[in-house]
């Protein structure tokens, strides 16, 4: 018996699935690139037709929304119940989003920052790629790992015995 038997399929979502599963949370870590190197932050973020729109301060991320270098966020769930994990990916061009009477009352009124101060600027990431994915979550007891051989046994019996 391999390792393989015990890895759950990947579903490759469609892009209404991502969509759905994106408006399902509104917590996700934006990856910009800052100087020489990555960064990650955590925004909260809402759908507002095919793109994403957050709110943030003066700083990072509104300094990377107005470059011209792509962003990407990644948002992830766990369906407890059901037993699967989802992860679905954002890769795009951030803009600076002009306030308007129009964009206030679309998606400026539903954006509710988690860390206080003051978040002025609205930002939309317009997507030029979309994936994600779902799978079941893995036992802790099946994960891969360099076992002994014996200890590989006995959990090779304990899923024989659960099946």
């Amino acid at each position: 018996m391999t390792n393989q038997q015990f890895l759950p399929s990947v579903e490759t979502l469609r892009p209404q699935a991502c969509w759905d599963l994106l408006r399902s949370t509104s917590v996700g870590r934006l990856a910009v690139w800052v100087d020489d190197h990555p960064d990650i932050f955590p925004v909260n973020y809402r759908v507002d037709h095919s793109s994403l729109v957050f709110r943030t301060g003066e700083g990072t991320k509104l300094r990377a929304a107005a470059s011209d270098t792509p962003v990407a966020l990644e948002a992830d769930g766990v369906l407890v119940d059901a037993n699967v994990a989802w992860s679905v990916v954002v890769k795009g061009n951030a803009e600076v989003i002009e306030l308007t009477p129009d964009t206030l009352d679309s998606v400026g009124l539903l954006l509710f920052p988690w860390q206080a101060g003051q978040k002025d600027h609205f930002i939309r990431i317009v997507p030029t790629s979309l994936s994600g994915r779902r799978f079941a979550v893995t036992p802790p007891l099946l994960w891969w790992s360099p076992l002994s051989d014996d200890l590989r046994a006995k959990l090779e019996r304990l899923k024989e015995e659960t099946d």
